[in-house]
């Protein structure tokens, strides 16, 4: 649910793996590439008051639903983002499908400092993160349901990094704040790690564990792209959380396959 950045080469992935797929997608122009990537599109879209498309055909035959429709709550956008969750999961609960994997953000920990894992309680602090929250628990708390809820990182890979938007930006603020990030390959290879393991009714940390300084990486990043390298204000709080994929790495071991 949801053929973006992560949901189409995720997508991809499962097909390589011998798995028929479905992929929803809200733009028509995507349908026929879509297609020609052995994937099953389907045109669909949440509105709070409603659901557009073929949601029965999506999900029927379904053995896992991954959730990757991330909130569009930036700028002036103001979405109610749990109502078009409680629209998807009422859809869910009409068909048979009951493994889900809901995609969400290191965003529901908010403000925290130090050391964040899964057995922290999260206190988001923008709408975002308490709408995301709001949704995961949808899931979670209907017992009918396994569910697995990943909190991913900042995301990395082909065509998306953000040192290519800090470049040049000047007086930036909390440059000793860790970084908590992770490459799109393992993205992919926790979801299929999931799915392949049963590994059910969890709460996962999808974060590369390496947490450097927001000005030591990002200089170095623009460094190896040729470009102007933020500047950071002078601070020395070292201030910030870094988020430990505690249960990944000491419970399910996990091995990270891709560097930052």
């Amino acid at each position: 649910m949801g053929c973006g950045w992560l949901g189409w080469p995720l997508a991809k992935s499962f097909i390589s793996g011998g798995y028929q797929v479905h992929g929803s997608t809200t733009s028509e122009e995507k349908l026929s590439p879509l297609e020609k990537d052995g994937i099953v599109p389907f045109l669909i879209s949440f509105h709070e008051d409603r659901l557009e498309g073929d949601i029965s055909g999506f999900l029927q035959d379904i053995a896992l639903l991954v959730v990757n429709i991330p909130p569009k709550l930036r700028n002036s956008s103001k979405e109610n983002y749990v109502k078009k969750i409680e629209l998807l999961h009422r859809e869910i609960k009409r068909n048979t499908v009951n493994k889900i994997i809901f995609v969400s953000s290191t965003s529901v920990y908010g403000e925290i400092e130090g050391e964040v894992t899964e057995e922290t309680i999260p206190q988001p602090a923008t709408e975002s993160g308490k709408q995301l929250l709001a949704a995961e628990k949808i899931f979670f708390e209907d017992k009918q349901l396994q569910t697995t809820i990943i909190r991913f990182g900042g995301l990395i890979g082909p065509n998306r990094h953000p040192v290519t938007m800090l470049s040049g930006r000047e007086n930036l603020s909390n440059g000793n704040a860790p970084i908590n990030l992770i490459h799109l390959e393992d993205c992919i290879g926790i979801i299929r790690a999931i799915f392949d393991n049963s590994w059910w009714n969890e709460v996962l940390n999808g974060v590369y564990p390496h947490h450097p300084s927001k000005r030591r990486y990002y200089t170095e990043q623009a460094e190896k792209r040729d470009l102007q390298a933020p500047d950071y204000k002078e601070d020395t709080a070292q201030k910030g959380k870094i988020v430990v994929p505690k249960v990944l790495q000491t419970v399910k071991n996990y091995k990270f396959t891709t560097t930052l």
